[in-house]
């Protein structure tokens, strides 16, 4: 059967729904006290963050393996240019390796051109980058006997230096989660290390995995720390902290709370249609966030986070970061059928495999338009009146900051002290069934200068900014 054939046509689902009234829609911000760093400050921190590091024991020239992974990190090139510059100056030979477990198809050139995507290239950064698949048994694990794998370029470098983001994972809640020690055990690992690693997660656990295996290869290999960052809810840099071996998982686990601190989340808990214009890898590692949309269908013997509640999900696209890996896209109850076309089956499946997630790639039924997948998720989820309904739509769940709402949800925020109403419910405004783009600059502030990042219309003609 064709791709087109998957895709259920907009009079088909009409027909099935009958006539439906849609809600108005207006727009709501968040209001969140952040203090991103300046360029200057990213620079300086960067900087006194690799200096702090432990070098005793790395001889002079020695070559230093620079880690840095596939995440949609803010400044990511700026940083791992600026750790590159410094430990230059510090007397080392630096490379970058790419320690993204099986992301990028599982192919040096893939994880070469995830690097390229997210502005981390050698002409960026001011170094080599060493891309390749191989990796070195580096040791077993004391009770259960695990492989433990790293990356061979890195191992056989005189230090290693992995570069991540701390935040909360999709899939598991640990005392670490998402950060340098899961970089070290899954990034650095490569597609082998992530599968033997996701594997032995289902009777382990990543929360207990991730530590124990941690403490081994800092025993094991020349680490001499990490540098870590953490973002606020706009997705700016807050903290450029180093570590080091010695202070890895305690100071993992702090920093991590302050990740739970800063973590974007949707405005309501309580949502009838949750509409997202992209979901990709460089969002979450499930395409959508899981702590965001408050499902967790695929992690086995993990609860699902307590909220939000959200009763239909509808996408609309992949980002162009992701290069077709819909992993995750099992979560949404409803699809636009142009995404068929943008899935790339072999990437996708492979990070299903590595990841023991197969569930996270199944493909919900896809609609030709943005108007029959709102329709139809609104027809599933009992008798709603468009002015009582709770609908939102966002760019993805990374970036939270705007977003539409409907009319209900509007009033609901007028009352709250953390929203503020930037624009008036008004009709949904649909050209051929796709969603238009706001107009800018109407004098009477409706929808002006709102624009959703990376939102885009199904024409394909234009990105709708």
């Amino acid at each position: 059967m064709t791709q087109r054939g998957l895709t259920v046509p907009e009079a088909t689902v009409l027909d099935a729904c009958g006539d439906r009234a849609l809600p108005r829609m207006g727009r709501i911000e968040q209001v969140w006290e952040t203090n991103p760093l300046t360029e200057s400050e990213l620079r300086t921190q960067t900087a006194e963050a690799v200096r702090a590091l432990d070098w005793d024991g790395v001889p002079n020239g020695g070559e230093v393996a620079v880690g840095a992974g596939s995440r949609g990190i803010a400044n990511l090139a700026l940083i791992v240019a600026t750790v590159v510059e410094t430990v230059a100056e510090l007397g080392y030979e630096p490379f970058v390796f790419p320690a993204m477990g099986s992301h990028g198809g599982a192919t040096a050139a893939g994880q070469r051109e995830m690097l390229a995507t997210l502005g981390v290239t050698s002409e960026a950064i001011g170094c080599e980058i060493r891309s390749d698949m191989d990796v070195v048994e580096v040791g077993r694990t004391a009770d259960r006997d695990v492989p433990v794998v790293a990356d061979a370029n890195a191992v056989a470098a005189d230090a290693i230096l992995p570069v991540n983001r701390v935040k909360p994972h999709t899939d598991f809640d640990g005392p670490v989660e998402s950060g340098l020690s899961k970089m070290l055990v899954i990034g650095m690992g490569k597609q082998r290390g992530a599968k033997i690693a996701h594997e032995w997660a289902i009777d382990w656990s990543f929360r207990n995995m991730i530590p124990e295996i941690t403490e081994q290869l800092l025993a094991t290999l020349p680490v001499v720390g990490g540098v870590a960052l953490v973002e606020d809810q706009h997705d700016d840099t807050a903290i450029v902290e180093g570590v080091r071996p010695e202070g890895f998982l305690d100071r993992e686990r702090e920093l991590l709370e302050l990740a739970y601190d800063s973590m974007p989340t949707l405005p309501f808990d309580d949502i009838d249609v949750l509409v997202l214009d992209e979901v990709g890898k460089n969002i979450s590692g499930q395409g959508m966030d899981t702590n965001v949309i408050g499902r967790r269908p695929f992690a086995i013997n993990e609860p699902e986070p307590d909220q939000p509640t959200i009763k239909r999900i509808f996408v609309r696209g992949l980002t162009d970061a992701t290069h077709g890996n819909a992993m995750g896209i099992g979560s949404a109850d409803f699809i636009h059928g142009d995404m068929l076309a943008e899935i790339e089956a072999s990437t996708t499946l492979i990070n299903a495999i590595t990841a023991s997630t197969i569930r996270g790639v199944r493909i919900p039924p896809a609609v030709e338009t943005d108007r029959a997948g709102l329709v139809a998720a609104l027809s599933t989820i009992g008798v709603v009146e468009p002015e009582t309904v709770r609908v939102v739509r966002a760019s993805d769940t990374m970036h939270l900051h705007r977003v539409y709402a409907s009319e209900a949800l509007v009033e609901e925020a007028r009352a709250r002290d953390d929203l503020r109403v930037v624009a008036e419910p008004m009709a949904i405004e649909f050209e051929e069934g796709q969603f238009v783009a706001p107009r800018r600059g109407s004098e009477n502030g409706k929808f002006c200068s709102i624009s959703i990042r990376r939102s885009r219309c199904r024409s394909r003609s234009h990105r709708c900014e």
